[in-house]
């Protein structure tokens, strides 16, 4: 296995800015990237959606990640020497456990027409965003399948579909750059009987793939004791390395409804309620964050047969900035979900509200596997 790495989901980071949103290194305002790669994160995340936007244009925000986004923050970073995770979704918006709602292009389409269209789609995005000259070092096809994705076709316990689909994925992939490493990613990184049921399943069916990616969030996704259960009994079982592709902790349970200048109708406040703050073995302040990171980063490491291969903290730098939120009306509309908008993630971020950077960066920065 190669080094360990230290990514961050970044998606977000073009709206942020044209928010005007601002980041400080201990008082100094400076480019996002330049704080990353002093702080010796070396890979950045990007989720690809198909088509973010209503048949009338209007975006569904939470960084309008279409290719043309997408391709501009993945030049940026790969200027700025780093690596890219390039995400797909296989969805306009987006897709999790509670959804994998199919694009609307696809909406009509059958199992087959499914299978070539996420054929076609991937290995045409993947294509261009590699000729624009990004420099992708990982690829994850689809996201958190837990429950499978392009629902109904693809959804559990339909694993005979699911295969098809995400080895129609694979196949692109390996066709357009055959050496790019591959994730498949659940969610909820406690739970092993999901990922023994799920992958069982699949390696029946699917082609091979390179790592196992696990969300794991303290708050929905168990202990950690849990987690390092998993990891080590998937590792072992399947002989595949283990990347925490989602992870986050909050700093702070303090309101930040001053920054978003919403009403209490139009926000949707944070992830994490009390009830969720309770089940969680650190408290939610500037000390816990940095203590659960170094937990965490230690128990990753430390994966049965060197295989745990490193993570990726989700959207550490989506702070609260007045026009940047997890959905707007036109995608609540595409969901078929209620709302509100809002941020709803901003606690959880390793920059305090202002955008000052968090002490658990510089425990990313001195770990050594």
């Amino acid at each position: 296995m190669s080094k360990f790495i230290k990514g961050m989901d970044l998606s977000t980071l073009l709206e942020v800015e044209r928010c005007g949103g601002k980041f400080y290194d201990h008082g100094k305002e400076r480019d996002l990237l330049d704080i990353m790669r002093d702080y010796d994160v070396d890979t950045i995340r990007l989720r690809l959606w198909n088509d973010p936007k209503s048949a009338d244009g209007e975006p569904y925000g939470a960084g309008n990640n279409d290719l043309a986004e997408t391709i501009a923050l993945g030049k940026r970073v790969s200027e700025a020497g780093f690596g890219v995770l390039l995400n797909f979704h296989y969805s306009d918006f987006w897709a999790d456990p509670g959804k994998q709602i199919k694009p609307k292009a696809w909406a009509s389409y059958g199992v087959k027409e499914l299978e070539q269209a996420v054929y076609d789609y991937t290995k045409d995005s993947l294509a261009k965003v590699l000729d624009a000259g990004v420099n992708v070092t990982m690829i994850q096809v689809g996201n958190e399948l837990s429950n499978g994705l392009l629902w109904p076709e693809g959804q559990v316990p339909n694993y005979d579909n699911i295969a098809r689909f995400v080895s129609a994925g694979i196949r692109a992939c390996r066709e357009v750059k055959a050496d790019i490493p591959l994730m498949i990613h659940l969610d909820n990184g406690g739970n092993n009987e999901l990922y023994r049921r799920w992958f069982d399943n699949y390696m029946e069916r699917g082609e091979d793939f390179d790592y196992i990616g696990m969300s794991y969030y303290p708050f929905w996704h168990g202990s950690l004791e849990q987690l390092e259960y998993n990891m080590n009994d998937i590792a072992a079982r399947y002989g595949k390395d283990i990347i925490i592709a989602e992870v986050s902790m909050g700093f702070t349970m303090e309101d930040y409804k001053d920054y978003e200048k919403l009403s209490d109708s139009e926000r949707k406040g944070y992830a994490t309620r009390p009830a969720l703050v309770e089940k969680i073995d650190y408290p939610m302040t500037i000390e816990g964050q940095t203590d659960f990171t170094r937990d965490i980063l230690n128990r990753v490491a430390n994966v049965c047969g060197n295989h745990g291969a490193g993570f990726f903290w989700w959207e550490p730098a989506w702070i609260p900035v007045p026009g940047s939120g997890w959905a707007t009306p036109a995608s609540l509309e595409y969901m078929k979900d209620p709302g509100p908008c809002g941020n709803e993630w901003a606690n959880q971020a390793l920059f305090d509200y202002d955008g000052n950077i968090l002490p658990a960066f510089d425990l990313i920065r001195d770990f050594k596997k």
